[in-house]
């Protein structure tokens, strides 16, 4: 549904006309000491990863496998972001991340946002959202720049509420 992507997409227009503002970066770490959403998603994978089989043949091994994390939530991002190129999606490892996208009032700057589902219950902090931002410098060449930490905020608070909506649908209609 469109319902949600054109606000996300007011939303991410508006911060890129003020993403130059933002006087902090988000740091991403893969470290899992540093990052709690790191650290949660590689106890979580280590825990599935039981055996030496790769999802993919696990899926074909099983083709009526179900989903691996909430499928409202993964429902809700796919919903809520599709109005971005998606770059890797893996349904059952619960990751979401979209290409590089610009719009055209800013073709100087850029944005991707990699969503992480980490639970398979419809929790607020079962979802990890992660948005990061470059503009171009005077060669041409794009830069890292700091977002608004807020970005993520929104578009985690975005997808939520997206999934609520699927949930209470289904609950009306059984």
């Amino acid at each position: 549904m469109r319902v949600v992507a054109p606000t996300l997409t007011a939303i991410l227009i508006i911060i890129m006309g003020l993403g130059g503002c933002a006087s902090r970066a988000k740091k991403v770490s893969k470290d899992p000491a540093k990052d709690p959403a790191v650290a949660s998603a590689s106890v979580k994978s280590k825990k599935k990863s039981n055996s030496n089989i790769s999802p993919a043949r696990a899926r074909r091994a099983n083709p009526t496998a179900q989903i691996g994390v909430n499928a409202f939530l993964w429902r809700a991002t796919l919903d809520t972001l599709d109005f971005l190129p998606l770059l890797d999606s893996d349904p059952f490892g619960g990751t979401y991340v979209t290409d590089w996208h610009s719009v055209a009032e800013k073709p100087d700057e850029r944005f991707k946002v990699q969503v992480y589902i980490l639970d398979t219950r419809l929790r607020a902090d079962g979802l990890s959202v992660q948005v990061f931002r470059q503009t171009k410098d005077a060669s041409g060449g794009w830069v890292d720049a700091s977002v608004d930490p807020d970005t993520s905020i929104q578009i985690e608070n975005a997808i939520l509420t997206r999934a609520r909506q699927l949930r209470i649908a289904q609950l009306e209609s059984k």
